[in-house]
């Protein structure tokens, strides 16, 4: 099973833990994810202890940092007001690498054009967030998840909030997307 991610209707001034589908609805595909920098892998949360493939995964891409997160009302003080942080525009210097275990959550990226993109992330979805990307994070209405944060090397959480067009992760990560593009058209000529 593939993740799930439609454009988001930006209009809508609903609770930000629903949907909040464009109608009609505007799925979509892993690929253009993938062409945004966001990378996916569907594992068993299960065996996360275990598990070979994200043993692997965290080989090849250097991930020698791990912790644990379970966000709901009972386990985070100031629990809205947090969930209010979360959902506010930033980037990061480094990529954001979240595994969830159970439960589900939002993560809301932008495309190229500036349109919301919500991703709906659920147990056993690996999703990496490329450092430079506009994105936030919201619960969906379970107001439940279990997270693995992976980092390389030690973790720096900071978020840097909209705008940050002169910030280096920023500017690479536009840098790269240009690039991409016009590989693509090139490839298409």
């Amino acid at each position: 099973m593939a993740i799930e991610a439609w454009f988001m209707d930006e209009t809508s001034g609903e609770d930000q833990r629903l949907p909040r589908h464009c109608y009609p609805k505007e799925l979509v595909s892993p690929d253009y994810l993938a062409e945004l920098g966001v990378l996916y892998w569907r594992l068993n949360p299960e065996n996360y202890e275990n598990d070979a493939e994200l043993k692997k995964i965290r080989e090849d891409r250097g991930y020698n940092y791990m912790d644990l997160l379970d966000i709901c009302p009972e386990k985070v003080a100031d629990f809205k007001e947090k969930l209010k942080n979360f959902y506010t525009e930033h980037i990061h210097a480094d990529e954001e690498i979240r595994y969830c275990l159970e439960g589900s959550a939002y993560f809301d990226v932008r495309d190229r054009d500036d349109r919301w993109i919500r991703i709906w992330i659920k147990a056993g979805d690996l999703i990496i967030l490329p450092a430079g990307i506009y994105h936030r994070f919201t619960l969906d209405t379970g107001d439940y998840v279990k997270l693995m944060r992976l980092f390389v090397g030690e973790p720096v959480w900071t978020a840097h909030n909209r705008p940050q067009e002169d910030h280096p992760a920023r500017k690479e990560y536009i840098k790269n997307l240009v690039t991409e593009k016009v590989g693509a058209a090139l490839e298409a000529y």
